[in-house]
């Protein structure tokens, strides 16, 4: 009995790696590395004239795609948005005061979350890095920073980002910014 057990276990990991010789890196690679809610990103990136796969970064970076999550502080959704940050994205953005009752729906919170992003875009003039920044520690810290000549407001230099927090997440936005890139641009940006 045993050594049956044996031989299905070795087969089963024979033929895992046959099938793992025969799929392309590009197929394993989206395997450890997709997108959800392509729909909605792809939308929402159309409407605010955003990077869809800049937003799905965010998303993972985020929340991993679980539109369910809620962190430690009080965000919520996939995309981790604050209570106070997204009464200020409804009111602001003229959103229906009904998308307060929504805010874990994924569509809702990838419009929102896009928006968002896209004052940020217009905030710091369309540099990445300083909105990537101000996604997570705020757009007014980041303003800080920038007018005190704290941090330049370049990828290169995000190590002088005050908070590691904030640098840590520009360079994890940026690690799946790239790996998303290179997986899923071609089609993406037809």
């Amino acid at each position: 009995m045993r050594f049956w057990r044996k031989k299905r276990v070795l087969a089963l990991l024979l033929l895992t790696f046959v099938a793992l010789l025969f799929l392309s890196n590009a197929t394993i690679s989206r395997w450890l590395y997709p997108i959800h809610f392509e729909n909605e990103i792809r939308s929402s990136a159309k409407k605010y004239e955003l990077d869809p796969i800049l937003i799905a970064a965010i998303i993972r970076v985020e929340s991993n795609f679980r539109a369910d999550i809620e962190s430690h502080k009080g965000a919520y959704g996939l995309m981790q948005l604050m209570p106070d940050t997204s009464d200020w994205i409804i009111e602001t953005g003229k959103f229906a005061p009904g998308y307060r009752q929504l805010l874990h729906d994924p569509s809702v919170s990838i419009e929102l979350g896009s928006w968002y992003i896209h004052w940020l875009n217009k905030q710091f003039n369309g540099n990445t890095a300083a909105v990537i920044a101000g996604y997570n520690a705020g757009q007014g810290k980041v303003q800080q920073w920038l007018a005190s000549g704290v941090w330049d407001g370049t990828l290169e230099r995000a190590d002088q980002v005050p908070y590691g927090e904030t640098r840590h997440y520009i360079q994890r936005v940026m690690y799946y910014y790239d790996k998303y890139n290179k997986l899923y641009a071609a089609e993406w940006r037809q």
